[in-house]
């Protein structure tokens, strides 16, 4: 999943906003370097990642794609999906989407240091909304155009945009019967995290 799935899914306190984020810009093993709720989300978003990699619904979407581009397959899925949240985000949230990607902002705006790659893209996606724009399609091929620039090999990317098109409906549909099913375990894995806690 991308960013606005994580951060939708990682619990709505301050560090946990953050930790959903960091997922994607800390590797490696978590020694105390942050606080245990930032950390705990961290370990979240990794398990969520795990989750959605061998779903077979996931499984499935990718197969979607033409074999030569499974290779990219699952950076394209990622993006699509929060595409598809941010367009059906009252489906799935009670919060609008505006005052939720608005909380996240001041959320890292608020931060005086954040780890790596992040600490550049966090203004500009603020000041671009980033997450909010996921709702228009042809934003899509802005993003893809962004990553191909970080590939090592950006004609990887090449097409990708005309595939998803023809895709969509099926695509969409994989969404929706995956995306609850992503949800219920993030709640729960968040359950036992507080648990875990609470014992302590």
């Amino acid at each position: 999943m991308n960013y606005l799935a994580h951060l939708h899914l990682g619990g709505d306190q301050p560090e946990q906003l953050l930790g959903s984020l960091y997922g994607d810009f800390v590797k490696g093993p978590l020694q105390g370097h942050y606080p245990q709720p930032l950390e705990g989300a961290i370990r979240l978003h990794r398990r969520i990642d795990v989750f959605t990699d061998s779903h077979p619904l996931v499984l499935a979407s990718l197969a979607r794609f033409p074999s030569a581009r499974r290779r990219y397959a699952g950076i394209i899925l990622d993006v699509f999906f929060d595409h598809c949240l941010a367009l059906h985000w009252s489906d799935y949230a009670e919060q609008s989407l505006d005052d939720f990607t608005m909380r996240v902002y001041q959320v890292l705006a608020q931060q005086p240091q954040l780890p790596g790659r992040l600490a550049g893209i966090a203004p500009m996606m603020a000041a671009n909304d980033w997450l909010g724009s996921y709702r228009e399609f042809a934003v899509l091929e802005q993003v893809f155009r962004g990553i191909a620039r970080r590939l090592s090999r950006p004609d990887g990317m090449a097409g990708a945009m005309a595939e998803v098109e023809a895709l969509y409906p099926l695509l969409l549909e994989d969404f929706r019967q995956f995306y609850p099913q992503l949800q219920t375990f993030a709640g729960q894995q968040l359950a036992q995290d507080q648990a875990a806690l609470a014992r302590r």
